[in-house]
C-alpha cells in the first residue's frame, strides 16, 4: 500500500495516523497493514497512531503474532524499521538479498556481494538469526542486541523537529540539568537566581549558561551568564591567576556555577565550579574478561589497511603464535567510521577502492564475519558511515548497511550511547560511553590549553575536558545536531569507561577514576593530514581487564609501516623534535607508567 491508500483506510476506520508512521507502512503489503490498522483500532483506544503504540503493554508482538502465516514474510521490513525485535530465516534472507542483486549493476561490487550472499547460505549461517529485543532505559526504543550485553541509553532517529522553539526548549531543559548537577556542590552557598540579586553588595552565588566571553582592555575577563530569569555580567580579575587560566579555557554554552560578590549590575567572580564528573573508585569484575577497542577502520578506502587487520583477526581467533590472553577477549567496541563511506569530502571517489556504500558494508561483513561467535561486537557510527551527520547519530541505516545486520554477534547502537557490560550477580559490570568524537577538533582549536597540549593528538585531554563539563558538544557551534527534548549529549550517568575515535590518534588515560580511551586508526597517512601535521597511529588496539584493570596495547603495525611514517614525519621534525621523539620512545618501552605494547604484526 502507498501512503495515500493507507491514509484513506485509517480515516475510513476512525483513526489518524503519525506522519513517521506512515512513512513507515507505506509500501508494505497490502492485507497486513490493514490487518494490524484493524487490530489497533480494536484493541486500543487510541485514535491517533503512533509508534508507541507498539511498544506500550507489549502491544506490538499481540500485533504481529496475529498476522496469517502467508503475510508474515512480506511484514519484516516493517518490524525493522519500527525497532522492533527480528527473526531472519534463511528464506527471507535470501529473497531479500536476492532482490537487491537483482537490482544492482554488474560490477565488481557484485562480486562481492554474491560472496556475501552465498555465505549466508552456508549451514553455519543458514540458521535462523534472532535478535533479542532490549528497551532503552532513556528512549524506549527497542534495539537489535545481544541479551549478554546491556544497552544503557541509546537514542532512535526521531526528534522534535529544528524550529526555534525546539531550540529553546532543549537549551533551557540542557540548562536545569546542568543546574541540578551544580547544586549538589556545597561549595555554592547563599545560591540565587539571577532576578533575585540585590542592589547590595553581598556574597552569593549562581548557576548559569555562558552566552558571551569577552576581554577587556585591563585584560580582565568579563563573561555574561544567563540563568532561566535573567542575564547578568560576571567579571574575573587577572590579578587572581588560577581563576584566571581557568576561565580562559571556558567554552560558550557551558552551565557553570560562580561563587561571587557583587550586586545587580556586575558580580566579581572568587570561585568558578564546573559540574564535572568523577566516580569513587575502579571497580573490579569477579570474573577475568577482557574488552578491546577500535575504531576509523574506513574500509572501501585504498588505504585501508587490510593485511594488518586480517593479523588483527587473526589473534582474536587465536591463530598467530604471541595470544595468550585472546581467549579472554569477550567484548570489541568498533566507535564508527567502519567504512569510507561515500561523498563525505570532495573527490573523494578517487581515494576509494570500494565506491559504493552497500559494496563497502558488504567487505565490512566479510571481515567481521570471520570473528568468533563468542565475542559480541558492539557498534556506532561515525561521520563516514550511512547515517546523518547531526548528533545523535542514529543506528547503522539497514537500507545501506543490511550486511552488518547479518552479523548474528553484533549489537548496533546510536552515537552516542551507553553500554554496560560484565554485569552478574553481586557485580553492575562496566557502563562504557560511546561517542565517536565529531566535535573534538572544534575544542582542539579554541581552547587555550588544548592548543597548547596539541591535544588533536592526545585526544584524551579534550575528553578530560568534555568530562569537566559533563557534555560531548557544550557549545553551540562544535557539532551539528538535532534538538531533542532531552539533550542526547549530556553526560547524565557517569561511565566507568569512556571511548571515541574520530581524531585517529590513540590513547589511553584516567579522569577522576573514569577510564578514557581514544582509538587509532586503521587507514593510511592520507594526503590531507599529512598536509596539516596531523600524527594518527596505526592499528593498535587497547585491551582492557575487567578483573585485574591491566591495560595493554595491542600494535598490529608492521615495521615496513611503521618506517615509512616515521620517514614522513622525519621530513617535518626539527632535529629537537627528533631528539623528543627517541626519548618518548624509550618511555613508551617501559613497564612504569604506561600501558605496555605488544607488537602483534606480522610481516
Amino acid at each position: 500500500m502507498d501512503s495515500k491508500e493507507i491514509l484513506g483506510f485509517c480515516l475510513k476506520n476512525g483513526l489518524l495516523i503519525d506522519r513517521e508512521v506512515l512513512g513507515l507502512f507505506n509500501g508494505t503489503d497490502e492485507d497486513a497493514t490493514k490487518f494490524i490498522i484493524e487490530r489497533i483500532k480494536e484493541r486500543t483506544n487510541n485514535r491517533v497512531i503512533t509508534k508507541n503504540i507498539f511498544f506500550e503493554n507489549n502491544k506490538a508482538e499481540e500485533f504481529f503474532s496475529e498476522i496469517p502465516e502467508d503475510k508474515k514474510e512480506n511484514i519484516q521490513k516493517l518490524k525493522i524499521k519500527l525497532g522492533l525485535s527480528i527473526e531472519i530465516s534463511k528464506s527471507s534472507q535470501e529473497s531479500a538479498q536476492s532482490k537487491f542483486l537483482s537490482e544492482i549493476s554488474k560490477s565488481s561490487t557484485e562480486n562481492r556481494l554474491n560472496e556475501l550472499q552465498e555465505k549466508t547460505k552456508s549451514p553455519q549461517e543458514s540458521s535462523q538469526i534472532k535478535f533479542d529485543e532490549q528497551i532503552s532505559k532513556e528512549t524506549g526504543q527497542k534495539i537489535l542486541s545481544d541479551t549478554s550485553v546491556k544497552v544503557v541509553s541509546t537514542f532512535p532517529a526521531t526528534s522534535k523537529g529544528s524550529d526555534m522553539k525546539n531550540f529553546t526548549t532543549y537549551f533551557r531543559n540542557r540548562y536545569s540539568e546542568m543546574k541540578s548537577f551544580l547544586q549538589e556542590r556545597p561549595e555554592l552557598t547563599n545560591l540565587l537566581s539571577i532576578n533575585k540579586i540585590s542592589s547590595n553588595r553581598q556574597g552569593i552565588s549562581v548557576i548559569g549558561m555562558v552566552s558571551d566571553k569577552k576581554t577587556t582592555k585591563n585584560k580582565n575577563i568579563i563573561l555574561e551568564v544567563e540563568d532561566l530569569t535573567g542575564k547578568i555580567k560576571v567579571l574575573v580579575s587577572e590579578s587572581k591567576k588560577e581563576l584566571y587560566e581557568k576561565t580562559q579555557d571556558i567554552c560558550l554554552d557551558s552551565v557553570l556555577g560562580f561563587k561571587c560578590t557583587g550586586n545587580r549590575e556586575i558580580l566579581f567572580a572568587n570561585e568558578i565550579f564546573f559540574p564535572d564528573a568523577s566516580i569513587p573508585e575502579r571497580k573490579k569484575s569477579p570474573v577475568e574478561e577482557c574488552a578491546i577497542f577500535i575504531s576509523d577502520i574506513h574500509v572501501g578506502s585504498k588505504l585501508f589497511l587490510e593485511k594488518n587487520f586480517l593479523n588483527f583477526i587473526d589473534y582474536l581467533n587465536g591463530r598467530t603464535k604471541n595470544s595468550p590472553e585472546a581467549d579472554k577477549i569477550k567484548y570489541l567496541f568498533v566507535v564508527g567510521d567502519l567504512i569510507a563511506g561515500v561523498g563525505v569530502y570532495p573527490n573523494q571517489e578517487r581515494d576509494l577502492e570500494i565506491k559504493d556504500i552497500e559494496g563497502q558494508y558488504a567487505k565490512f561483513y566479510e571481515l567481521f564475519s570471520k570473528i568468533r561467535d563468542d565475542i559480541k561486537i558492539i557498534i556506532i557510527p561515525g561521520n563516514h558511515d550511512c547515517v546523518r551527520l547531526a548528533e545523535p547519530q542514529p543506528m547503522l541505516d539497514e537500507k545501506y548497511a543490511w550486511p552488518v545486520y547479518n552479523l548474528k554477534n553484533a549489537t548496533l547502537v546510536s552515537n552516542p550511547s551507553m553500554i554496560n557490560i560484565g554485569s552478574r550477580d553481586g557485580f553492575s559490570g562496566f557502563d562504557v560511553l560511546l561517542y565517536h568524537g565529531f566535535s573534538y577538533f572544534y575544542y582542539a582549536n579554541t581552547i587555550p590549553k588544548l592548543i597548547a597540549q596539541d591535544s588533536a593528538n592526545a585526544p584524551d585531554k579534550i575528553m578530560h575536558y568534555l568530562l569537566q563539563n559533563r557534555h560531548l558538544a557544550p557549545t553551540h557551534a562544535s557539532v551539528q545536531y538535532v534538538p531533542h527534548e532531552k539533550d542526547p549529549l549530556t553526560i547524565r550517568k557517569i561511565p566507568d569507561i569512556f571511548v571515541s575515535g574520530h581524531t585517529h590518534a590513540g590513547t589511553v588515560s584516567y579522569y577522576n577514576n573514569i577510564l578514557v580511551i581514544s582509538s587509532s586508526c586503521w587507514e593510511d597517512l592520507t594526503p590531507i593530514q599529512e598536509k596539516f601535521g596531523s600524527k594518527p597511529n596505526f592499528c593498535k588496539v587497547p585491551m582492557f581487564n575487567l578483573k585485574t584493570r591491566q591495560i595493554k596495547i595491542l600494535d598490529f603495525e608492521d615495521e615496513e609501516h611503521k618506517n615509512k611514517i616515521a620517514a614522513k614525519m622525519a621530513e617535518k621534525k626539527s632535529p629537537q623534535e627528533m631528539a623528543q621523539s627517541k626519548f618518548l620512545s624509550e618511555i613508551s618501552k617501559s613497564p612504569t607508567g604506561k600501558p605496555a605494547q605488544l607488537n602483534l604484526a606480522r610481516s
